[in-house]
């Protein structure tokens, strides 16, 4: 091969690496490096702020409020907040309840006690006051008024627009929870639980202390004298025999979603699936605290998966 045709080729491979390398300059170092590079950017802009690791770590979760991610979920898109570090979607956000009494004390997710439905009943406590459950009327009682009462002011409201929403990641996410009460001789709607209750039980938390042993449980009582001992199982509304406890309809729930909660389906699960089996490798910590083998009985023999009743707790 002549020496001026391997001058050339030297020249034109020297040229295409050359432009191969701006190109990886340009486009792919960003994209492989960057992360990494800001990240240090930004711990030494931290470093050298002055600021507390308090101060930093605040400023660090404003700013991760403030960013979003998309999710393609196949069936629906879900634009969420971005959270770093998490592979799934992170879910709605969930806005707090400054109305409900209950939640003071004992939170947003009350249930824990049945391990195997807490999820499905906490899901629940999104949308439902706790009263509707937990303070059936009594015999004799006039039945319940059920109207929708915002979060964010307690105030009752109008049935909320994402009642009839179709998309599916506003179902149970209205800013609002359906609570009981009463109607007077007007057709004027209360709440069961008023603001002389709410600020009752402010009262009490502020100065409980105060109290002995013996005079907080006396409190406690009456803060819970309206709890029924038995609340209300989940057919009392997911049926179609009869009318459902809770009137969907006067709610403003549309004909799709009132047969979606009464269908067969779901009233087949309540009525059919009493007992909850939970996998072995899930009672494994629980077994290991009393000395047992996981998957062991007392006797040592091998034991089926822990039952439990589906009962609201």
């Amino acid at each position: 091969m002549p020496s001026a045709v391997r001058k050339i080729i030297f020249i034109v491979y020297t040229l295409a690496l050359m432009v191969f390398t701006v190109w990886y300059g340009y486009f792919i170092y960003p994209i492989i490096f960057a992360h990494s590079d800001s990240k240090h950017a930004e711990m030494v802009e931290e470093k050298d702020s002055g600021k507390t690791e308090e101060e930093l770590m605040f400023e660090k979760f404003l700013r991760e409020q403030a960013k979003t991610s998309t999710t393609d979920l196949g069936y629906m898109v879900v634009k969420e907040q971005y959270v770093k570090g998490h592979f799934h979607h992170v879910g709605m956000t969930i806005e707090p309840d400054t109305g409900n009494v209950c939640i003071k004390c004992h939170g947003a997710v009350p249930h824990d006690k049945a391990k195997a439905i807490r999820g499905f009943l906490n899901m629940h406590a999104f949308f439902l006051a706790c009263e509707v459950c937990h303070i059936p009327p009594k015999e004799g009682q006039p039945k319940w008024a059920f109207r929708w009462y915002q979060k964010s002011t307690g105030n009752v409201i109008a049935n909320p627009p994402g009642l009839v929403t179709t998309e599916i990641d506003k179902y149970g996410n209205y800013g609002a929870k359906v609570a009981p009460g009463t109607l007077d001789d007007s057709g004027t709607f209360h709440l069961l639980n008023t603001q002389k209750e709410r600020d009752f039980v402010d009262e009490y938390l502020q100065k409980k202390d105060l109290l002995g042993e013996t005079e907080q449980s006396k409190m406690k009582k009456v803060i819970h004298r309206k709890v029924a001992e038995q609340p209300l199982l989940c057919e009392k509304c997911h049926t179609t025999e009869g009318k459902p406890y809770l009137p969907f309809a006067q709610l403003g729930y549309p004909p799709r979603r009132i047969n979606a909660l009464t269908s067969t389906e779901v009233v087949g699960m309540v009525k059919k699936y009493r007992k909850f089996y939970i996998p072995k490798f899930l009672l494994q910590e629980e077994e290991a605290k009393k000395g047992k083998e996981p998957g062991k009985g007392e006797n040592g023999k091998e034991e089926g998966g822990e039952e439990k009743k589906a009962v609201a707790m």
